[in-house]
């Protein structure tokens, strides 16, 4: 496991000399660590150059593995510190960017003090890893976005609200309620690149309708759609929690004429009891998001119809 640390403190830090500077050992030792680690996994993982190291494309992958690890490790001795002097037990939740951003630190924010932990992880990811994260139990709660397509989690809730549109102020757009699609035929939009999830369905409605989707700006999440929306290189079309939940200036935001849903939901493992802390975060993360979402609708199915329940209570996917 030192080897494994030797190696994380190197590419995080950039260096061998600050590496070992951040973990007190030896600059030696930090270079055989690493020496050894490859010789135990069969492959490269810097190119050096003198004193200068740079991390090799199998490093780059092998790095979120092995953070991940030593992230766990940690997470266990907090554990054992708290089972230890009987305090709340740490906890990690895992959150795509537009909720870890948004209304997860102000649904925090609402829970009971007594009932937080000194300490807790949250983990900001892709959709799909808060699914694998939370079923694999490195996570006991996830915030994520549809699909839901994973028998290792239970839903807590669900809920939709309609994109939106972030304009500039300066845009004659932001002078209309609504933004009609045919508004946007031939502007430069804004959008997340993930092919499986709000870009397809803009490009079919679009398709649709006629019109021509114009790519502009390729995002791996809303903030920087929103920020690129305001140095005017066009027009997002982000997720309402994001756009509501942690607001621009110099950007206005509208509802489109056309509903393009996000849908979201609060997730736990399997067939796994949801502790005290973490059901009353689940209810207060309904609570914010109903706050700031204008058009909030709890969903009822997802896949198949299911009866509605109150937020605390689990639902099977």
């Amino acid at each position: 496991m030192a080897n494994l640390n030797a190696f994380v403190a190197a590419v995080s830090s950039g260096s061998v000399t600050e590496a070992a500077r951040l973990t007190e050992r030896s600059q030696p030792s930090i270079t055989r660590a690493i020496q050894e680690l490859e010789g135990v996994v069969g492959f490269q993982l810097f190119y050096r150059n003198g004193p200068r190291i740079h991390i090799t494309p199998e490093g780059v992958q092998f790095y979120n593995e092995a953070q991940r690890v030593l992230n766990g490790l940690q997470h266990l001795q907090d554990r054992a510190a708290a089972i230890a002097q009987a305090a709340p037990r740490p906890f990690e939740i895992a959150a795509i960017p537009a909720i870890a951003s948004t209304i997860l630190p102000s649904a925090l924010g609402q829970v009971e003090a007594s009932l937080m932990p000194h300490k807790f992880l949250l983990s900001q990811m892709p959709a799909e890893s808060v699914l694998q994260s939370v079923a694999h139990g490195a996570a006991e709660l996830g915030v994520t976005s549809f699909p839901l397509d994973h028998p290792g989690v239970d839903v807590l809730w669900a809920a939709e609200a309609g994109c939106v549109a972030v304009v500039p102020e300066s845009s004659p757009l932001a002078r209309h309620k609504r933004i009609k699609l045919k508004d946007l035929a031939g502007v430069q939009l804004i959008a997340t690149s993930n092919p499986f999830r709000l870009r397809p369905r803009l490009q079919e409605l679009f398709a649709q309708h006629g019109l021509s989707f114009v790519p502009g700006i390729d995002t791996t999440a809303s903030l920087p759609a929103m920020a690129a929306a305001r140095a005017g290189l066009g027009v997002a079309i982000v997720d309402p929690v994001s756009a509501y939940g942690c607001p621009l200036q110099g950007v206005v935001v509208r509802p489109l004429s056309h509903t393009v849903t996000f849908r979201f939901a609060v997730v736990a493992r399997a067939a796994t009891p949801v502790r005290p802390v973490l059901v009353e975060l689940s209810h207060q993360l309904h609570t914010v998001a109903q706050e700031i979402l204008p058009d909030f609708r709890r969903l009822t199915s997802w896949g198949a119809i299911k009866k509605s329940s109150p937020p605390a209570q689990k639902e099977k996917v």
